[in-house]
């Protein structure tokens, strides 16, 4: 299963560990991904999505079926 959002497409990053000695090694930004499950009215059913906690706050604002039909995901 990949690290990345549905809804905004958000994924992994790279950056530096930095040490107090300046030493650096490489690490890994994760997005913060949820299973989240949401009540399509239009299809009287849920449906379950790996969104970022972004995405979920703006399913909660637009609303979910305006958010997949703008993503590809619902007709």
């Amino acid at each position: 299963m990949s690290r990345v959002c549905i809804i905004t497409k958000k994924k992994p990053l790279t950056g530096n560990n930095v040490s107090h000695a300046n030493n650096r090694t490489k690490r890994r930004f994760l997005p913060n991904l949820q299973w989240k499950k949401f009540w399509i009215p239009e299809q009287k059913r849920w449906i379950r999505l790996r969104v970022s906690t972004h995405a979920i706050k703006t399913i909660d604002k637009r609303g979910i079926s305006s958010v997949l039909k703008e993503v590809g995901i619902l007709k």
